[in-house]
């Protein structure tokens, strides 16, 4: 098992794909899987389009308009207006991803790429637990 840290500055997407390869290289198999895990309530994983970054500036505005920090529903707040929303966030979406392995590579799609989802409006550091399974 490897682990990454994923310091981020604050709400966003943050492509950990080269990150994951490397946890990769260092084990030597051709078929196989990687299992990614992150350890926090309020941030998530995603595989998800990495060549137009719209697309991840349009999942933002989804969830900002779905889950709006401030809002008046959320009690949970001791941390900030945002504290909240971002449990929302990660409830929503994933907080582990399995990648298939195919001949030593991940065997993501032409543009996919694997993302930290940052929820919380300040700077953090994300832990993910990277398990490397394979033949």
């Amino acid at each position: 098992m490897e682990e990454l840290l994923v310091p981020t500055s604050g709400r966003g997407f943050y492509e950990i794909t080269r990150e994951v390869k490397r946890c990769l290289s260092l084990h030597k198999f051709s078929l196989g899987f990687v299992a990614l895990h992150v350890q926090h309530t309020s941030a998530s994983l995603l595989i998800q389009e990495n060549a137009d970054p719209e697309v991840r500036n349009d999942l933002e505005r989804f969830f900002a308009q779905l889950c709006p920090d401030g809002d008046r529903l959320f009690r949970h707040t001791c941390e900030g207006t945002d504290d909240m929303p971002a449990h929302v966030r990660t409830a929503l979406t994933c907080v582990s991803a399995t990648i298939p392995v195919k001949e030593g590579m991940l065997a993501l799609g032409t543009w996919q790429g694997v993302y930290l989802w940052e929820h919380r409006v300040h700077a953090h550091r994300r832990r993910i637990l990277v398990y490397l399974c394979g033949e």
